[in-house]
């Protein structure tokens, strides 16, 4: 097998573990009546993201090779994530119970992101190959993997010849094929090219550098402050589809009339649309940002937000009115790329080399970290106060005044592009 196959199915594992609860999880939490405490279980991975990256970044450098220590805590992740299903097919849901569990499997798995990354640059680099040009082709496959692990859970292209089935998205099921994905990195990760340690960037940098603190001297700089402040209220936005979006078109199906509509059953199909959109979006990015420059890329995300919430407050998931539901989909892939991408693009471009590194962790900070974590917790306060739990049939949806929720996700969005309009000071030199 060539290195660039062999990447391409560690990509597509990784991703696909996630891609197998992140968009459905929300759906399962309220038929179980925990729709209060989904806001929990999306914000912690900003919250472990916060430290975990850079402690085990530590241990990769000097201690255990990157692709070993991968393994390792596919494995953990992996059996705490069957832990979830365990306790979740024997009725043990309380959310002290199930909460503590999760927790300890994403403290596990969003380590591997970055790990993941530095095993291909590793791999790439031993075989003298330019990763700027060898890597996001491989990096796209995760995303493919992402949504092939959805489709899974959704069940959608089998559910036909199984009599009786719908989907997984409303069962703990979700969190077995998790496990599955990763028990098979797991083993996967430890036949890839060896990653020495004793050569990372941790070796000769203090603590300071390490966690990225050097990088807050840039908010002595007006420009760079603005910049991640933005990036911190734009970040707010990032969890909350991931976290809602699959309760809320879950919840059409309480009324008789949308219970046997097609998307309201099958909302991972629906959803699936977003990454797909993603992929594509991505190749769009390097045009804009030499014609615009990042503040117009930006405003363009943050609009793209105001759409992505507003048109949820208009459609519902039968025909015609899903078309609003798939306009949604398509623009997400605008609003995630032309802010993270482009954010990333930015900071590099921006600062100095000495700290380019530290810099792009406080932008992962700023955004997936303190803007996910305060966005996810902020929105299931929304929620919380427009919806409420409905039991129909034994079954439990989160019911309410949802089009209030996304009509104020999407002002907040409003809000903050103009604000940004008004207080970025950004001249673009067209290339």
């Amino acid at each position: 097998m060539s290195l660039k196959l062999r990447l391409i199915v560690m990509n597509f594992l990784e991703f696909a573990v996630w891609g197998a609860y992140l968009t459905s999880m929300g759906t399962y939490l309220g038929s179980i009546n925990m729709g209060s405490n989904i806001g929990w279980f999306y914000s912690v991975q900003g919250m472990v993201s916060l430290f975990m990256p850079a402690l085990l970044g530590i241990v990769a450098d000097r201690w255990i090779p990157a692709q070993k220590l991968l393994s390792i805590c596919h494995f953990i992740a992996a059996v705490f994530m069957a832990g979830v299903f365990y306790l979740c097919m024997t009725g043990h849901t309380a959310f002290g119970e199930l909460f503590p569990v999760y927790t300890i499997s994403i403290a596990f798995y969003m380590p591997t992101l970055a790990l993941s990354n530095s095993v291909s640059y590793t791999a790439i680099e031993q075989a003298h190959c330019d990763t700027v040009k060898v890597f996001p082709p491989i990096r796209i496959f995760g995303t493919i993997g992402f949504i092939v692990s959805m489709w899974i859970v959704d069940g959608w292209f089998y559910a036909p010849f199984i009599d009786g089935f719908h989907t997984f998205t409303t069962t703990p099921f979700q969190f077995l094929f998790c496990s599955i994905w990763g028990i098979v990195l797991s083993g996967y990760a430890l036949t890839l090219p060896n990653c020495p340690t004793g050569k990372g960037s941790s070796q000769n940098k203090g603590w300071v550098q390490i966690f990225g603190l050097d990088a807050f001297r840039l908010f002595g700089q007006y420009k760079m402050a603005l910049f991640f402040i933005f990036s911190m209220l734009l970040g707010v936005s990032l969890q909350i589809t991931n976290g809602f979006a699959g309760t809320f078109i879950d919840s059409f199906k309480a009324d008789s009339s949308f219970s046997d509509c097609y998307f309201a059953i099958h909302s991972n199909l629906l959803i699936s649309l977003s990454q797909i959109s993603e992929t594509i979006c991505i190749l769009l990015i390097p045009f804009f940002m030499k014609r615009f420059g990042i503040k117009i890329v930006m405003l363009i995300s943050m609009l793209a937000w105001v759409f992505r919430f507003g048109l949820f407050a208009v459609g519902d998931p039968s025909f015609p009115n899903v078309i609003w539901f798939v306009f949604s989909m398509i623009i997400y892939g605008v609003a995630f790329d032309f802010f993270n991408v482009s954010g990333s693009l930015f900071v590099d471009n921006s600062t100095d080399s000495s700290i380019r590194s530290s810099a792009q962790g406080l932008f992962m900070i700023m955004t997936n970290g303190v803007g996910a974590t305060i966005g996810t917790l902020s929105a299931q306060a929304v929620v919380n106060h427009f919806t409420g739990s409905e039991c129909i049939d034994g079954t439990f949806y989160t019911t309410g005044d949802w089009s209030a929720v996304w009509i104020i996700f999407a002002t907040y969005s409003l809000i903050v592009a103009v604000l940004f309009a008004l207080l970025f000071k950004y001249r673009h030199v067209r290339e």
